[in-house]
């Protein structure tokens, strides 16, 4: 087994540098049937999947599931708005990390407080906020992608030089996946914060029951 590391590293920073979010202005602002939307998605998202010609990312049961979960608001006249579209690209980026009830409960609240709201923040400006740190984010995460490979090629210093290369690669995976354990354990646990939160706010402006 012979890996170049430099050609390695640089294959890696180079598909996170093509890891791009929609851009809100990209999302069409006519409603679209169901088959419009799966094809906007997949043209869309589909450089992010593992296997670009097996791998779905978004059929019409996927749709009608996240309707029945009451993660997606029903069509209007069987057709998406743009709103529609900005829960399901959420949805997307979630649904690997996050179990359907913690996508609910995050989405909910954002739902029924700015889904064709027409207040001053809109749907699309929560998308726009969010998706805006991605710019900074990407710039830390190359920089810690870098700094665990480092430290993954000196591990094993005393093994076998034609075993090295297997086991230095090992511990780069194990690190990045460590990282990836913990940080799903941290969002769960803020999943389950920002539920209590959002059941107490609800339960205060409820008005009681007189008996």
């Amino acid at each position: 087994m012979t890996i170049d590391r430099d050609d390695l590293l640089n294959s890696i920073l180079a598909s996170l540098g093509r890891i791009k979010h929609i851009e809100l202005e990209d999302i069409p602002n006519i409603d679209l049937y169901m088959d419009q939307v799966t094809t906007f998605m997949d043209k869309k998202l589909k450089s992010t999947v593992r296997h670009p010609e097996e791998d779905k990312i978004l059929t019409k049961t996927m749709i009608n599931n996240y309707a029945k979960n009451n993660l997606l608001p029903p069509p209007v006249k069987k057709k998406y708005s743009k709103e529609h579209m900005i829960l399901l690209i959420f949805i997307y980026y979630y649904k690997g990390i996050l179990s359907i009830n913690d996508i609910q409960t995050l989405l909910r609240p954002v739902t029924e407080k700015y889904f064709k709201a027409g207040g001053e923040i809109s749907l699309g400006m929560v998308y726009e906020e969010v998706f805006g740190l991605e710019r900074e984010e990407v710039g830390s995460l190359r920089e810690d992608i870098v700094k665990k490979f480092e430290i993954s090629q000196n591990t094993f210093q005393d093994a076998p030089k034609e075993d090295q290369e297997i086991l230095q690669m090992f511990s780069f995976i194990c690190m990045l996946s460590y990282d990836v354990y913990v940080k799903k354990l941290l969002i769960e646990k803020m999943v389950d914060s920002f539920g209590t939160a959002v059941a107490k706010e609800e339960k205060a402006g409820k008005p009681e029951k007189k008996g």
